[in-house]
């Protein structure tokens, strides 16, 4: 299966599931819709969740080109991605993600959308800490460990200026 393929399989998968089914689930089931104005929160939040979801698919990209695999355990990559997001957090995919919630929250005005992502980052650090780095410290070792030397986990780094 060509890894292009497997992308957007993932893609679908992940940023359609995660992101956008199962939140539009908690309005709906909240009795929430979506205000019939569009006003400048409504309008902020479109633009936090295109910038999520446009991070999240760039990251799935990265790991289908760079890594040869997608970032799940089903079809963990073969390289380690340290690359395009990569090289500012080692997790943006999940910050990606928790943006596009953030922004469907704005539009929506929905406490409970808001709950949903902020559990998601939770469950997402949990993941982290528990199965995702010592899995890449398994198998990509010390060049895993100098990556994790130079990268933060979920805040970019403030760099020096030259």
């Amino acid at each position: 299966m060509s890894v292009i393929f497997r992308a957007i399989t993932y893609a679908t998968l992940f940023v359609g599931f995660v992101p956008i089914y199962l939140p539009a689930r908690v309005p709906a089931s909240a009795g929430i819709v979506r205000p019939p104005a569009v006003a400048a929160r409504q309008i902020a939040g479109i633009v936090v969740g295109t910038i999520g979801a446009v991070i999240a698919l760039w990251c799935i990209l990265t790991f289908a080109t760079i890594g040869k695999g997608m970032p799940a355990p089903f079809d963990p990559p073969r390289r380690l991605v340290i690359r395009t997001p990569y090289r500012v957090v080692r997790n943006p995919i999940y910050i990606g993600a928790a943006l596009a919630l953030a922004g469907a929250a704005l539009l929506c005005k929905s406490s409970p959308l808001l709950t949903y992502a902020t559990a998601f980052l939770v469950v997402c650090h949990l993941f982290v800490l528990t199965n995702e780095e010592p899995t890449l410290l398994r198998t990509f070792g010390a060049d895993y460990e100098a990556y994790c030397r130079r990268v933060r986990r979920w805040w970019p780094a403030a760099r020096a200026v030259p």
